[in-house]
């Protein structure tokens, strides 16, 4: 199993009107094709502000790649994303796996 771990940052001030056009347009179309989200996070008021975190479970890297091929075919996630990307200033992606000695406890 592979964690694909996003990190965004918002321009400030717009972090609102991102989960707001994020949770009516944007989750609804990630759980469909993406599946297993792990976790779901806004920063609160210490450390970097502005930031939301999602983390996201795939098989491996070709389930990955297949999810993500059906979600972008989508002509909804297009619209989604001309709304949300002008509200962005920064993205960072990392993928990530267990450590050896580590089991899941939804594994």
């Amino acid at each position: 199993m592979i964690i694909d771990h996003r990190t965004y940052t918002l321009h400030p001030g717009k972090i609102n009107d991102f989960l707001k056009v994020y949770e009516t347009m944007g989750w609804p179309l990630q759980q469909k094709y993406l599946g297993d989200c792990r976790g779901w996070f806004v920063s609160m008021d210490i450390g970097e502000l502005n930031q939301v975190v999602h983390m996201w479970a795939y098989k491996d890297i070709a389930d990955r790649a297949e999810r993500r091929a059906q979600l972008n075919a989508d002509s909804d996630w297009h619209k989604y994303l001309a709304a949300a990307t002008p509200l962005l200033q920064r993205m960072e992606n990392k993928i990530v796996t267990s450590a050896p000695f580590y089991t899941s406890p939804s594994a």
